[in-house]
Parts: structure tokens; sequence; C-alpha cells
């Protein structure tokens, strides 16, 4: 995980719930240069699919957006008097 997308502070608490997480659930010591790469190693795999899901989502709120402009706009138009 690039260390700089989250603050010191939230990577550390990150790396303790995950580490918590083994320890309470799998019942699975791990040491901190260990939880570090499990989660930089998911952080790598599964990252990029919610950083994409999150443009796409964007990406349909902008055209949302667009469409009702273009609908306003539509609504605005005059007709020639005849």
């Amino acid at each position: 995980m690039e260390k700089d997308l989250i603050s010191r502070e939230d990577r550390e608490r990150l790396l303790l719930k995950v580490q918590r997480h083994l320890s309470d659930e799998a019942e699975t010591e791990l040491g901190r240069f260990e939880v570090e790469t499990l989660v930089d190693l998911v952080a790598r795999l599964i990252g990029p699919h919610y950083y994409n899901k999150g443009l796409r989502d964007a990406q349909a709120l902008i055209a949302r957006q667009v469409d009702q402009i273009n609908d306003a706009l539509y609504e605005m138009e005059r007709l020639p008097e005849a």
C-alpha cells in the first residue's frame, strides 16, 4: 500500500486492527512486518477494483448531472414566433 495514501495514524490503526483480527479470528499471531506485508498485498490485489469502481460511480454521477443540465437547457429553448 502506498504509505502516502493514508495518514501514519490511520495506517497504524489499520495494522493493529488486522493484527487483532488475525489473532482473534484465525488464532494467528503475526508480527508488525508480516502484517504490513499482508496489508500491502491485499491493497495491491483489491485496491484497483475499488478505485475503478469509484471512478465508474463518479462518471455515472457526472453523466446524470449533465443530462439534468441538458434537460434544463432544452426547456429554456424558445421557438420562433409564427
